[in-house]
């Protein structure tokens, strides 16, 4: 699931590929788009923004895309097999005489003066992986919803940019929060709870593998994201899952109950099975 890591890693590929060269073929495979051509076009650098990237342009034009759920850039040396999918799942083509990039459903691709990209990723918060990261800004987004739930706080992008479904999850964990704490009754634990966040991902920057345990192996990387009614790692307690978000943008949400017990009761709008808990979508064992 692409998330501020995976998205920082294509950027900084795909930067090492097309920065300082020319493209001798930029074609759309989107009706909207279809007939423009960037061949031609030097580009001067490829940028992470959240799960945003952004391809700029030496002529003052930037090409944005974003990963969504299943959005990928892949590159290829000219000539090689592209393998990221059907042809039909191609979106757009970034190629110089060294490399080839092919974005596979991607989505979100729209092309803008630089001097307009605000107009695109201006309403994100700080991001997280970003030399605009800004801590206490962050914390002031989030702490203006005291209200929300604070699973649902962190994973909105107007918060804080780049933070995924698996790193809430997991920080969440690390921090013993449960995810439908209010973020009133979270705020002691709301700068520890993104400076986990940081670290978790940060240190899975040099490899598409995303391990929040330490362990790259299967089966061994996570917590408890992915381990529905598996004993947890800390306490044995069969790991839970429920839906958390607002209405089409749920996310799955997995917990500990004994290890993330609520301090105070948790949000009302929680989706719930019976009054004062989340719904689990299935119960463990």
């Amino acid at each position: 699931m692409p998330e501020g890591d995976t998205v920082w890693l294509a950027a900084k590929r795909m930067n090492t590929a097309l920065a300082g060269g020319t493209l001798r073929r930029g074609e759309f495979r989107l009706p909207q788009l279809a007939a423009l051509d960037l061949a031609g076009a030097a580009v001067t650098e490829v940028v992470p923004r959240g799960k945003h990237l952004l391809v700029r342009l030496a002529d003052g034009r930037t090409l944005r895309t974003h990963f969504r759920m299943d959005g990928s850039w892949h590159i290829y040396r000219p000539g090689a097999r592209w393998r990221g999918g059907p042809g039909y799942d191609v979106r757009v083509v970034l190629a110089t005489d060294e490399w080839e990039c092919v974005g596979y459903r991607l989505h979100d691709v729209d092309l803008v003066p630089t001097a307009e990209e605000d107009r695109l990723v201006g309403h994100l918060g700080p991001d997280i992986l970003g030399p605009d990261w800004d801590l206490d800004e962050a914390l002031r987004r989030i702490r203006a919803l005291p209200g929300e739930q604070v699973g649902v706080a962190i994973l909105d992008q107007r918060n804080v940019a780049g933070i995924g479904n698996l790193y809430k999850v997991e920080s969440l964990f690390l921090l013993g929060l449960h995810p439908w704490a209010r973020v009133a009754d979270a705020d002691g634990r709301l700068a520890p709870l993104l400076e986990r966040a940081q670290r978790l991902m940060r240190a899975n920057l040099e490899h598409p593998e995303q391990s929040t345990t330490g362990d790259l192996r299967r089966g061994q990387d996570h917590w408890v994201y992915g381990r529905k009614g598996k004993p947890c790692r800390r306490c044995g307690t069969p790991i839970l899952m429920g839906d958390q978000g607002p209405h089409l943008q749920e996310r799955v949400t997995y917990w500990c109950p004994r290890c993330q017990v609520a301090d105070s009761p948790i949000a009302p709008t929680a989706r719930t099975g019976e009054p004062g808990r989340p719904r689990p979508i299935a119960t463990p064992g």
